[in-house]
């Protein structure tokens, strides 16, 4: 698949983000370069005149047009680290500086899951890793469903129940499509039908939990079979923990591998057992998620073959969900 360049990634400069770092925080960089690997926000790294190794992320250009729940997401990296900062043994940048449109935190060690050598057993030992510290993330909890505390300012979707909250943040995706034309496999009115029949599911959930949503192997550090960092919290929202389990297994049903590292560091040796409401959350959680994958294409500039590949990857997915869960 060939690279994209997204309109709301800005082109910078060393000299750029010299400068953004010391007018905005008194930072003094001296020796900065980019960093690839995301789609939505410039990340840099940067040496400080300190000694202290950074990362900058800088978000889009005034103007670019965002998805409904992308508003704010920079601040609410700064807010999800500290978050999850403040739970043991759960490994996060520290936060150095933030503002509403640039977040600066301390240089973890490790390299993402997605560039290390192909060695079953040290992934799998850090997927257990993985689980263990999603378990103390989720310990974490808010008083409303729904994007960050700034959703307020920004429109972003949230409600007093998960259901609310979960139908509200569908239907901003399912006007996000409307908005970009992006033809979408099934209507809508399908998608929002079988949530309604399954909103018995949804309800069973009735504590806001904090979840990444995002750690696909892309934002999982490791180093020699260890976990080193879980980074890009940006997209956190307040939910149904069982989300956590989308992103990390992409494309697969994490509810039938009952032998997955990641539920045996959160749940220990023993099997768990998925109730037929969990499955059927599950199940709507990925139908969501898919209909993201489709619907950012337009504003990520994926165009041809490369917006191809990604509908041919993710349409069966998608129809294979919505027919399962009926």
């Amino acid at each position: 698949m060939s690279a994209v360049t997204s309109p709301t990634q800005r082109q910078l400069t060393p000299e750029s983000v010299t400068a953004v770092l010391r007018e905005r925080f008194g930072r003094i960089a001296v020796h900065c370069g980019a960093l690839s690997g995301g789609t939505f926000a410039a990340v840099w790294r940067a040496t400080l005149d300190d000694g202290t190794e950074a990362v900058v992320k800088i978000g889009p250009p005034p103007g670019v047009p965002l998805l409904r729940y992308e508003r704010g997401v920079i601040a609410a990296e700064a807010r999800y680290y500290r978050l999850a900062g403040a739970v043991g043994g759960v490994p996060v940048p520290p936060v150095l500086d933030a503002d509403d449109e640039v977040v600066v935190v301390g240089l973890l060690p490790g390299r993402p899951l997605t560039e290390q050598p192909e060695d079953r057993e040290a992934q799998d030992s850090v997927r257990r890793e993985l689980g263990a510290a999603l378990r103390r993330l989720h310990t974490v909890t808010g008083t409303r469903f729904g994007y960050d505390g700034g959703s307020a300012a920004h429109g972003r979707a949230g409600g007093e129940t998960w259901p609310e909250a979960f139908v509200a943040m569908t239907a901003d995706l399912l006007a996000d499509a409307r908005d970009w034309g992006v033809a979408l496999p099934v209507p809508e009115e399908r998608i929002m039908a079988a949530f309604e029949r399954h909103s018995g599911a949804l309800a069973e959930v009735r504590e806001p939990v904090l979840v990444h949503f995002d750690l696909w192997d892309g934002n999982v550090l490791c180093d020699a079979g260890r976990l080193t960092g879980l980074v890009d919290g940006e997209r956190y929202f307040w939910g149904d923990p069982l989300y956590d389990l989308v992103c990390t297994a992409i494309g697969r049903r994490m509810e039938d591998e009952p032998g997955h590292p990641v539920l045996l560091g959160y749940h220990g040796p023993a099997p768990h057992a998925f109730t037929a409401a969990q499955r059927a959350r599950l199940m709507m959680y990925r139908i969501q998620f898919y209909l993201l994958l489709l619907t950012e294409m337009p504003s990520r500039a994926m165009t041809g073959e490369v917006a191809r590949e990604r509908r041919e990857w993710v349409t069966p997915l998608l129809l294979a969900e919505l027919r399962d869960l009926g």
